[in-house]
């Protein structure tokens, strides 16, 4: 078995990453897990002792018949053979009662693909998940996990940023070096874990504030009030802006999460250029 590079498949050999992996988890005796993107299973065979049920989707045909080989006997372990961007989870596992509503995710993810795995994870600003995991950990490229766990007035923290933070609580459980995978990628990586959970205090209008914050980061070097005022007028934003102690001079980066709702709330009440 070779990793194939049209998947991206970077397979972690490392056992103390592994290890952390799995501890992060937190894995109870009752959990039922996804994983996404079991590769050869290393990850797989350190669930699978600790958990009730293990729903593994890999989209590598071969690597399916790897899988069946080495875990097919196992009666807490189940394998889709599938895109998981495309797989319909809640569907396949109508017949399957014993792995059905998966409560936390444990994956070493394709890095390509990562945000689009993200918003199938948590939903998005405007239409979070409605049935939001306990906790995610995930195995991903330490660039885009600098910028899930970034405060304001740094350089990582972005428009991703604050459509995660929105949504859960994020946080670095360990750096990964490329020696720690066969093959070795190019880039650093890291553990992140999310737990999902509801804001205190929601935006009151979730479609905007996601619209805002996409027209705020469309020109990083810009002022945010230069690139919101294709939205809204300077004479509302200025205002606005000063009641709420964000500079006119302010880029995106070096607005938090809450004056970044708090913005969006006062604007609600003005239409849209």
């Amino acid at each position: 078995m070779r990793p194939r590079k049209q998947f991206g498949q970077h397979w972690l050999t490392d056992q103390r990453i592994l290890d952390e992996i799995v501890a992060a988890a937190d894995l109870q005796p009752t959990d039922r897990v996804l994983e996404i993107g079991p590769g050869k299973g290393a990850l797989t065979g350190r669930l699978l002792p600790q958990a009730a049920a293990v729903l593994s989707v890999e989209i590598d045909r071969d690597l399916c018949k790897y899988m069946v080989r080495n875990f097919g006997d196992r009666p807490n372990f189940l394998l889709l053979e599938a895109d998981y961007l495309q797989a319909d989870i809640d569907e396949f596992l109508g017949d399957f009662p014993q792995f059905q509503h998966p409560r936390k995710v444990v994956a070493n993810i394709p890095y390509n693909i990562t945000g689009p795995i993200l918003a199938k994870l948590l939903g998005t600003i405007d239409q979070p998940n409605p049935n939001p995991f306990d906790s995610i950990v995930l195995l991903i490229q330490k660039e885009v996990g600098d910028r899930l766990v970034a405060t304001p007035h740094t350089r990582a923290f972005g428009a991703l940023t604050l459509r995660v933070q929105y949504l859960a609580d994020c946080e670095t459980v360990c750096l990964v070096p490329p020696k720690a995978f066969y093959p070795k990628p190019k880039v650093e990586s890291v553990v992140v874990r999310l737990r999902p959970r509801p804001l205190a205090q929601p935006a009151q209008n979730p479609k905007l504030l996601a619209t805002l914050i996409k027209v705020g980061f469309a020109s990083k070097r810009k002022m945010l009030r230069n690139n919101l005022k294709g939205l809204y007028d300077l004479e509302i934003l200025d205002p606005i802006f000063s009641d709420l102690g964000i500079s006119a001079q302010a880029r995106g980066e070096e607005v938090d999460l809450v004056q970044w709702i708090a913005l969006s709330d006062r604007l609600d009440a003005y239409p849209k250029e």
